[in-house]
């Protein structure tokens, strides 16, 4: 008999046969994200799962199958499972880092330039009939060019977004809590303060996990340092911004624009977000390619294999449940 997997969401469809040859598939037929109640049945029923960052997988679920051998997230991000927990009752958590690097760093740039130039507000204004020809001050944006980008969180996705502004001349200003020497030596970037980064950043961009450490790390203060011409993305987790926040700072124009991927409380968004005109929303897609996609897929159809036969994973969060 196959060992059964329960996957949350359906995955693009030549990984979900891939998946057959050595599954007994059991799939959210939905196209919804599931509720806690759906998740532990799911959970009672399989020998290993693929999980969705929208999915809450704590403690109860984790304990309620003993023969469930593995959690693997479609998602670079993992704060939506309870680590310790699995980690105490000796399931291995895996995730799907690197595979999407490059991908969510196109979406970082999408978003940057499409706030700068006020592309997503032009699109409506030309739509509407309201283009009568050429004019000077016609919906005037922010130059990229020469500027000076500002990096949260230099890792895998923070150093690809950097690497793209080789082609605009920009200067980079990055925090991290280790230093970049590709950064440093290849493209001149200057380690700084999360302070000093504000305050002299044209363009700021969100790189980071979420933790405690990072709940609110841009909030009221924050935007009160960056320049009234500053533009700041998120393509790393809603949370990382007090979007109350950032709300009343774009309302005011305390800052020009910003470009989100992610939100406080996916999949709400607040209506006074929705109404700005300085802000480029959209839902969640920094890895929204097929190769992406089917790549992650391919990623967490690996490691589910792997705790299928107990062997170590190619991207785990707790190793330490397999050296035993």
């Amino acid at each position: 008999m196959k060992p059964i997997i329960f996957i949350s969401r359906r995955l693009p469809e030549a990984m979900m046969e891939k998946l057959a040859d050595y599954f007994e598939i059991c799939c959210n037929p939905q196209n919804r994200n599931l509720d806690h109640a759906e998740l532990l049945a799911g959970a009672q029923k399989c020998d290993v799962m693929i999980t969705m960052l929208a999915d809450s997988i704590d403690r109860e679920i984790l304990a309620s199958n003993p023969r469930l051998k593995g959690v693997c997230n479609y998602a670079v991000g993992y704060n939506n499972i309870d680590v310790a927990a699995a980690t105490e009752l000796g399931i291995p958590v895996c995730n799907t880092p690197g595979v999407l690097t490059e991908t969510t760093a196109d979406l970082a740039w999408a978003l940057l330039m499409s706030a700068a130039r006020r592309i997503v507000e032009s699109d409506r204004f030309t739509r509407a009939g309201k283009f009568t020809g050429w004019a000077p001050c016609l919906l005037l944006g922010e130059d990229i060019y020469g500027k000076t980008l500002g990096i949260i969180g230099a890792g895998r996705i923070g150093e690809a977004v950097a690497r793209r502004s080789c082609g605009f001349s920009m200067h980079i200003l990055y925090t991290s809590h280790n230093r970049n020497e590709y950064l440093e030596n290849d493209l001149q970037a200057q380690k700084v303060e999360l302070a000093e980064l504000l305050q002299k950043s044209d363009f700021i961009s969100l790189h980071v996990p979420y933790n405690e450490q990072t709940h609110h790390l841009i909030g009221k203060e924050e935007l009160a340092m960056m320049k009234k011409t500053a533009v700041l993305i998120n393509t790393a987790r809603g949370q990382v911004i007090d979007e109350s926040a950032l709300i009343k700072a774009l309302k005011e124009y305390q800052i020009a624009a910003a470009g989100l991927d992610v939100f406080y409380s996916e999949p709400e968004i607040p209506q006074e977000m929705r109404d700005l005109e300085n802000i480029v929303i959209v839902p969640h897609i920094g890895s929204a390619s097929l190769e992406t996609r089917t790549r992650m897929a391919q990623l967490a159809l690996d490691c589910a294999r792997a705790c299928i036969e107990h062997t170590m994973p190619p991207a785990i969060v707790n190793p330490e449940v397999l050296k035993n």
